[in-house]
């Protein structure tokens, strides 16, 4: 008898399973209509449309250019509707939501707090915003018969000079849903190294912190991240390919670094979709993910920015299975993956793991024999 593990989920199997995302950007997941009310409200006036079917697709076009640097500049109309108390927390209420409807039962989302403070709010008040948005975006989830877990993580951005106070911050609000610091931005010209103060503080404070390395920056972005910061993950991580060679035969030869990223587990926060928009990968079925999971690297899949990129985590699994042919089995390797490497306490994790995310997707693994049991009744019935 054949197992349903061997079958192509459907896209409603997709949508249904739980998911885990570790790297999804607030200020890249708004609502169109989100954008068009909190401008109107504050007195925005450079939106490019004003219509939310034509501002989504205007995000979306102007994201698929190929180039990181070009990719960041949408970001200055979301970040620009986002400097108030109230903007802040609808935001990240919106977030929670849009995730749980989605299936995703755990995420870290990620902000720069320095980048909400031009309407004269402070770094605090930008914390505790977006963490009360969290908390009743879970709550709203949760009426809707749907459930989430939200942590923040904090970060600096790699071109400016804020990221010990950032990294303090997140210190300071570890034990109220911040979950982790992290730093972001153009790699080229910013190595991970010019935050060193940072990121031994966090070290030294136990505190959790992830990289974006490997994504616009080839493999010395990667070996900074880890070998000089101490990154517990990385962010996209997706350029570690270029350490590895495949042969004419199909044979596979790790380089040191490479292997050191496979043999310590280092997650790879993997964004096939964004990846694509920057230029990082040609295609979903040339996307390095692919050759990373047969490996057997800590591989996750991730939304980065679900209004650039026009996604979801659903999406990005539907997406996998196509150009790879993934079964439910891949889908739930990715999810454990993702929920073993997150910033919370081990035991939560782990109930996570088996509490959630086995049971949900044993039940959808389990589908095919009811439907297996119709079909031969129906057969019979047919036959009498």
């Amino acid at each position: 008898m054949t197992s349903q593990t061997s079958h192509v989920p459907t896209a409603d199997q997709i949508r249904r399973a739980p998911k885990v995302l570790l790297h999804d950007h607030l200020d890249g997941g708004l609502r169109p209509g989100t954008i068009i009310e909190l401008a109107r409200e504050q007195g925005y006036a450079k939106l490019p449309e004003t219509e939310a079917d034509k501002l989504g697709v205007w995000f979306r076009e102007a994201a698929d250019s190929g180039s990181l640097e070009r990719y960041l500049e949408t970001f200055a109309h979301t970040c620009a509707v986002m400097q108030t108390r109230e903007a802040l927390f609808r935001v990240a209420a919106e977030c929670a939501v849009d995730l749980a409807e989605d299936g995703v039962v755990y995420a870290e989302v990620r902000y720069a707090p320095e980048q909400h403070l031009e309407a004269g709010l402070t770094l605090e008040e930008v914390v505790e915003a977006v963490n009360e948005g969290f908390r009743e975006g879970e709550r709203r989830a949760r009426a809707n018969g749907h459930r989430i877990r939200v942590g923040a993580l904090l970060t600096a951005m790699r071109h400016a000079a804020r990221a010990l106070e950032i990294a303090e911050l997140a210190n300071r609000y570890r034990d109220e849903g911040v979950v982790g610091f992290d730093i972001a931005g153009a790699e080229a010209g910013y190595p991970p190294t010019r935050h060193l103060d940072a990121f031994e503080y966090l070290k030294r404070e136990n505190n959790h912190f992830t990289i974006h390395a490997g994504e616009a920056f080839g493999l010395p972005s990667i070996w900074q991240a880890l070998q000089w910061c101490g990154a517990d993950r990385l962010g996209h991580g997706v350029r570690i390919i270029d350490d590895i060679e495949v042969a004419g035969d199909g044979s596979v030869r790790l380089g040191r670094l490479a292997a050191y990223v496979r043999d310590k587990r280092i997650p790879l926060e993997m964004c096939p979709t964004s990846n694509l928009q920057t230029g990082a990968a040609a295609s979903y079925a040339e996307h390095p993910i692919g050759l990373l999971r047969k490996l057997h690297f800590r591989a996750t899949v991730n939304t980065d920015n679900r209004l650039m990129s026009g996604t979801s985590m659903s999406r990005e699994f539907e997406l996998l299975v196509d150009a790879f042919d993934y079964t439910l089995d891949d889908l739930q390797w990715f999810t454990v993956n993702a929920m073993k490497s997150a910033f919370i306490p081990f035991d939560e994790r782990l109930a996570m793991i088996n509490d959630v995310i086995k049971p949900g997707y044993a039940e959808l693994k389990s589908e095919w024999l009811f439907r297996q049991t119709a079909t031969t009744s129906a057969y019979s019935g047919q036959e009498g």
